[in-house]
């Protein structure tokens, strides 16, 4: 015996019927997770104390600054040659509050001193083997590996033209130099005049004084 068929139920359509087929509902796709919904925070294993680097230059103004190559004169070789010191930033700072002028240099990516000294009133830059854009000068107390030491120095810029603002800089450094020490001179030897001067009106009282003891006694 055939099974029997539900009544009102309609038989479900074959593919060779000529009836459409309904296809299953495709199910929903999920769309992908909003990434600044989802931002996880892992608190530091170790918290490290905020550290402030000097770099020794916080009381003076940077009065200029150009890329440069630095060289040495070194006497103790055999026989003596120019060392390459360096390249990097060349500066010339002037302190806030004394007024000095000072040469700095450090190499690239090390940081390290290759050029640090005072600029002086007698000091020349002198062109170097007949070049535009190197000179020379002398420097008696150089203090770039730690301690005073007398280095002749060569500087070598990129162009004529970044050598002459390097020249024009120094040089307004040295007569700033010297017109500071000729007002601190000029300073001196008035103070010098005025203890003299002084000196001379109380010797005169005192004589004056001793005179009038004199004539008391008589």
């Amino acid at each position: 015996m055939s099974p029997t068929k539900d009544e009102g139920q309609s038989p479900a359509p074959s593919a060779g019927s000529g009836q459409p087929v309904e296809k299953p509902a495709a199910p929903e796709a999920e769309s992908p997770p909003d990434p600044e919904e989802h931002d996880p925070y892992y608190p530091p294993v170790i918290t490290l104390p905020e550290v402030i680097i000097n770099s020794g230059e916080e009381d003076e103004d940077e009065l200029f600054r150009m890329r440069s190559k630095l060289f040495r004169y070194d006497s103790a070789a055999d026989p003596p040659e120019w060392k390459e010191r360096g390249t990097g930033d060349i500066k010339i700072l002037q302190h806030k509050e004394k007024g000095t002028f000072r040469v700095l240099m450090r190499r690239d990516k090390t940081l390290k001193l290759c050029a640090n000294h005072i600029i002086q009133s007698w000091m020349v830059l002198k062109p170097n083997c007949g070049s535009d854009r190197a000179f020379v000068w002398s420097a008696p107390a150089d203090f770039a590996d730690g301690e005073a030491k007398q280095e002749l120095l060569a500087i070598r810029f990129a162009n004529a033209e970044n050598a002459k603002k390097f020249k024009i800089k120094f040089e307004a450094a040295v007569k700033e130099v010297t017109r500071a020490q000729a007002k601190a001179l000029e300073s001196k030897t008035n103070e010098e005049g005025e203890d003299e001067e002084l000196a001379k009106a109380v010797d005169k009282v005192d004589l004056n004084a001793e005179k009038e003891n004199l004539k008391a006694n008589n």
